[in-house]
Order: C-alpha cells, then structure tokens, then sequence
C-alpha cells in the first residue's frame, strides 16, 4: 500500500488548512460559547468543492478519492468537530450512501445538489429507545396508494436545522422481522409534517446543529424508497462504514490540534527553570500523541486505500474508528493536564477539544460495539460479506 500523498492532496491540505485557520479559527470560541456557529459557513465550504469532494464529477463532485475525504476531516477537526460532523453526515452519511443505493433519478434528484453544496444531506437513524439496537426502532412508514405515511421521532441528529434532504429509516414490515423489516427513504424537509428541534445543553461539538426530528404523517412518495423494502438495515450499517471513515479521520486532525497546542505551550511555559517539554513526564504525553496521532492516520488511510478499490472495510474501518476515536480522547485529556489550571479554562482550546473529543467514542458505534465487533472478527464469529451494491471503486 502507498500512502504518500499525491500533489493534488497536498493541495487539498494545504486549501483545507488556510480555510480553517482564516475562517475558523478566528471564530470558533465565540461560536462555542454561543451554541451555533455562522450558517455561511457550509457555502464556503460548497465554494471550495468540499460538500462533493469524493463524489464522481459526473453527480456534481470534484472527483477526488476516498483519502482526499480523510484530508478534509483531518484538517476540519483540527479547527473543530462541528465542521468535520457536517462533512461526516452530509457525505460520509448521506451522499455517499445515495451513491452506492440511489438510482438514477434519485441521484440526479439529491445527489447532484448535495454534492455541488446546493443542498445539505444528513441521516436520521437513532431514536431516544434506538441507539445501538437498531432493530429497536419505532418510526413507520406504512404504504398509502403511491406513498408512503411516515410517523416516528429521531434524536441526536446533527444538521437537524440545517439539512433540506435526510436519510430515514423505518419499519416497513412486521416488528418480529427485526432488522429485516426496516426500510430507508429520502426526506425533504419542506414536507408537511415534518419538524426539527435543536437540543440545548450539550457537553461538546457545541458550535454545531443537533436535535431531534419529528414525523407526523410525513407523505413519502413510493419513488423516494432507497433501494428496496427490507434493505434499510444493510443500507444503514453501509453508511456507518462512510461515516465511521470520516469520524476516524476526524479523531486524527482532534490529535493534530491537541499537538500543536500542547507543543506550543510547552515551549511557551517554564517551570522549575527549564520549559515544561523538558520535564519527562510531559514529554511521555507528547510522545504518546505522537504514537496515536501516527497510528491512527495509518489505519484510517488502510481503510480509505480498500474503499478505493472497491472492497468491503468494514473490519477495517471499525478499527480505525474505535482506536483513532480513543486516542483523541487520550491526547485531549492529556492536551489539559499540559497546560495545567489554564487547560480548564477557555483562554486555551483544550478544554474545547476534551469536551468534543467524548462523542465521537460514542457515536457511529461505542467504543463497546467497536471492541466486540473486533473480537469477533478475530475469533472467527463475524465475517464480511460482499453486498450487492458497494461503493464504487475511485477510477485513478
């Protein structure tokens, strides 16, 4: 495998980089503090082809490949989780998953506008009985002539203010088919019936839109099916292998930026007559993120390498996930303890990474599900097979 990065991706980088340092940056404390960031954020995003990045040019994207997602994320956290969430949900989530299970109509329909920035896509999966236990569903969607009638409720759903198109998934079939009897459908929000309410009070991501989602006899035309009834539980969990890529490349750029605060703070401060870097147990948390900052872009960039050919990574991007997200976690808490009493203040961004770092170790699978999921991969209880829709492989 080559991981070295192309011309073109240093580019990436390097554009990724200024927009964060020069449109971020200068902002984000005050969004934190304010619980909502500037919604012209996501043009500037559209402006710069990041809402399509890996999308084929042929549906509206630039056409790049699925490691020049993981330098977006990367470099998005590195400014703050809010703005690599909405590329995880708005591509990982939704656009990527209308490019494996969307047909022609569809992708023409929603893709297309998504992937130019016109349109913002999210996913709305997890219920308030519903997390883990997909099969715990209770949002329906009953057939009604040449529609569907939606009614349910979704929780912990990001862009729930911001998104015009979303991804639901609901039982279609009897309960007792469990996951089998669930189904996938492409949402507008203008629709009547549908409603979204922000949740107020979150430990992190606070600058970002999350909440809940409401349907009350949402009218769902038959055509807004994605791919066919009974399929949503595959549909679902083939997104959260976008998604999960996303958050694990995210967890990387979170360790990039507790790095460079910690580093920069540590040449700045002295104790006991020589700058705190010298003292070893200091250096000990600075090799360490150094360790998990190097370990997990290569398990991400393995996974972005087989999503370019076209393979199935779902063992793969599990790993990634879990382990990128646990050691953001550590390098954040370790990031506060570096800059001791002002690490828990505002004045320094630590105490923003430590609060952000915790979801992503929850959310697309806990740390829980990703463990069992990799025992059992070892232990020869879980295998992957090849689904009858994969992502398409980058054309190089």
């Amino acid at each position: 495998m080559n991981f070295s990065f192309t011309e073109e991706q240093e580019m990436l980088r390097s554009t990724v980089r200024s927009f964060v340092d020069k449109e971020i940056m200068p902002h984000i404390g005050q969004w934190d503090r304010a619980g909502k960031s500037d919604p012209a954020i996501y043009s500037k995003l559209a402006n710069l082809g990041l809402m399509g990045v890996c999308i084929p040019e042929e549906y509206g994207g630039i056409g790049m490949d699925y490691n020049s997602l993981a330098i977006v994320c990367e470099e998005l956290e590195r400014g703050d989780t809010a703005f690599r969430t909405a590329v995880s949900v708005h591509i990982g989530l939704n656009s990527l998953t209308l490019l494996q299970w969307g047909n022609e109509e569809q992708k023409q329909k929603y893709l297309v506008p998504q992937a130019k920035g016109e349109k913002i896509g999210a996913f709305g999966l997890t219920e308030p009985a519903a997390g883990s236990d997909v099969a715990a569903l209770q949002t329906t969607a009953v057939k009604n002539g040449d529609h569907y009638l939606l009614n349910g409720q979704k929780t912990w759903i990001s862009l729930c203010d911001v998104a015009d198109h979303f991804l639901v998934f609901a039982y279609t079939g009897d309960r007792s088919e469990k996951h089998k009897g669930i189904s996938a459908f492409i949402v507008e929000r203008t629709w009547e019936g549908f409603s979204s309410v922000a949740t107020k009070g979150k430990l992190g991501i606070r600058a970002g839109n999350t909440g809940e989602l409401f349907f009350e006899d949402v009218k769902v035309p038959k055509e807004n099916l994605l791919g066919e009834e009974g399929e949503g539980f595959k549909i679902a969990m083939s997104a959260l292998d976008n998604g999960r890529f996303t958050v694990a490349a995210g967890a990387v750029g979170q360790i990039m930026a507790c790095m460079e605060a910690s580093i920069s703070y540590c040449h700045e401060r002295k104790t006991f007559g020589k700058e705190i870097g010298r003292h070893q147990l200091v250096g000990q948390m600075i090799a360490n993120m150094e360790a998990g900052f190097q370990m997990s872009r290569l398990l991400v960039y393995r996974a972005g390498v087989l999503k370019n050919e076209g393979k199935r990574n779902t063992r793969e991007t599990s790993l990634a996930k879990w382990q990128a997200c646990d050691f953001a976690n550590q390098a954040a808490d370790d990031a506060v303890q570096i800059h001791g009493a002002y690490g828990y203040s505002d004045e320094y961004p630590v105490e923003r990474y430590l609060r952000n770092s915790k979801a992503p170790v929850i959310y697309e699978g806990t740390r829980e599900i990703h463990t069992v999921m990799q025992a059992e991969y070892v232990l020869g209880y879980r295998a992957d097979k090849k689904l009858n829709k994969m992502l398409p492989a980058w054309d190089k």
